[in-house]
């Protein structure tokens, strides 16, 4: 199943190329605000899935193309995100130790919506093209064996980077959790919809140029360990985001204007707008692009405010 919110986040089952409103059918689920609607059905689901998969039988969509799609978990209680955690397409020698970082909630966005780069002398801005997994039930100290039953579902998920700010050793917080830094969507894809997370493809366009393109096999980390690892640490919540890492290589600046689509197989095609109002610009070669030429990885920034003088 497929779920989303649209319009003023009405919770809908996604259906081919069209929504079906489930809304009243869940309105009975405790919340304070709309928003938080899905996280309770996430909970709840396994006693709503019955009349929401009559509905989507049943009942009439709207047109995709009519409605506009919102981030389809716009309050979870955490968002973690795994840190170097590709093989690079094989070339490490050998997987990182396992790390992740929190970012703040108030990072997300959704589908159609725009990634603002801040007024901040960062060195250059990237997004990173990641699948996520959304968690299904509480989770503390959960075996790497029985990870997969708490696994809800799957959603398209950038994670946005603001790299070089000072000082140096002191940047996670303030590189990854700024507003709008989080695009995710256009919907969650169920668990059973996903014979095989570790087997997918995702992709990332800038501006219909394929950058990114990797298959979820070159984890270092299994989804089943980040999983382990990450409850061991602090207990996870039904509806929190666990970003599952990219490989970097196809990395690249994000520049005003730039039109940015993130597709894991099977879990639609997330669309977002990048806005620069300085107007700043970067090489836009790929690491992998500049590593080949044996330079600095990072673009260099050629224009705007912070350019570097010299």
């Amino acid at each position: 199943m497929k779920l989303a919110y649209f319009d003023d986040f009405k919770l809908g089952v996604v259906v081919g190329d069209t929504v079906v409103d489930v809304s009243g059918l869940v309105q009975d689920i405790p919340h304070v605000a709309q928003e938080d609607i899905m996280a309770g059905l996430i909970e709840r689901f396994q006693s709503y899935r019955p009349k929401l998969e009559k509905a989507a039988k049943e009942a009439k969509g709207i047109p995709l193309a009519s409605v506009r799609l919102r981030p389809p978990l716009p309050r979870p209680v955490n968002i973690d995100c795994m840190a170097v955690n590709y093989m690079e397409d094989g070339t490490r020698d050998a997987p990182a130790p396992i790390n992740a970082f929190s970012k703040a909630r108030g990072a997300i966005v959704g589908p159609g919506d725009t990634m603002v780069l801040p007024d901040v002398p960062a060195a250059v801005f990237e997004g990173e093209a990641e699948m996520a997994l959304v968690i299904g039930k509480r989770a503390r100290n959960v075996k790497a064996a029985d990870a997969m039953q708490y696994v809800f579902g799957y959603v398209n998920f950038i994670d946005g980077s603001a790299r070089g700010l000072a000082p140096m050793n002191n940047v996670f917080y303030q590189m990854k959790s700024r507003d709008t830094f989080a695009p995710i969507g256009p919907w969650i894809v169920t668990a059973d919809e996903i014979p095989n997370p570790q087997k997918l493809q995702i992709k990332l366009w800038n501006n219909g140029q394929l950058r990114q393109n990797f298959g979820t096999d070159d984890m270092a980390h299994d989804i089943k360990r980040c999983v382990e690892w990450v409850s061991s640490i602090h207990t996870l919540e039904p509806g929190d985001i666990l970003a599952t890492g990219t490989n970097h290589r196809g990395l690249h600046a994000f520049h005003d204007g730039d039109a940015i689509e993130l597709e894991t197989e099977g879990l639609g095609r997330l669309k977002f707008n990048v806005r620069d109002e300085l107007k700043r610009t970067w090489e836009k070669e790929t690491r992998l692009q500049r590593q080949e030429r044996g330079i600095n990885p990072l673009a260099p920034q050629t224009g705007g405010k912070y350019t570097p003088k010299g």
